[in-house]
């Protein structure tokens, strides 16, 4: 089966740090375009940031700029999103998505046209 699966989502405290997994099944990620989303209850969904396929390039949007950091390992078809100083309006279900002719980009946070999305993980700021 074809799929991204997240993990590393829980219950943190506010300035604490989670590690966020995105995990290839079936398919290798190297030649994707990787992207981390979320969406908090009643709020659209909001793209983060973005890793080109070769890891070359990132992209962050400012809510998470200098807080949140994204990275890959080809070798482990898995990209994290390291993120720290979280905050209570961090709360959401974060999403992962893949796109193989995607460009880290505004366009990109559309999630328009993505090959692949995951199920989601629970984060949680609070105390």
């Amino acid at each position: 089966q074809l799929q991204l699966v997240e993990s590393g989502g829980g219950l943190v405290q506010p300035g604490g740090s989670l590690r966020l997994s995105c995990a290839a099944s079936g398919f290798t990620l190297d030649y994707y375009t990787i992207g981390w989303f979320r969406q908090a209850p009643g709020k659209e969904r909001e793209g983060l940031s973005c890793i080109s396929s070769r890891g070359g390039s990132t992209n962050y949007r400012d809510s998470v700029k200098g807080r949140f950091t994204i990275s890959r390992d080809n070798a482990k078809n898995t990209v994290y999103l390291q993120m720290n100083s979280l905050k209570p309006e961090d709360t959401a279900v974060y999403y992962c998505a893949g796109d193989r002719n995607g460009l880290c980009g505004s366009y990109f946070y559309t999630g328009k046209g993505m090959d692949y999305w995951g199920q989601g993980t629970l984060v949680t700021v609070s105390s």
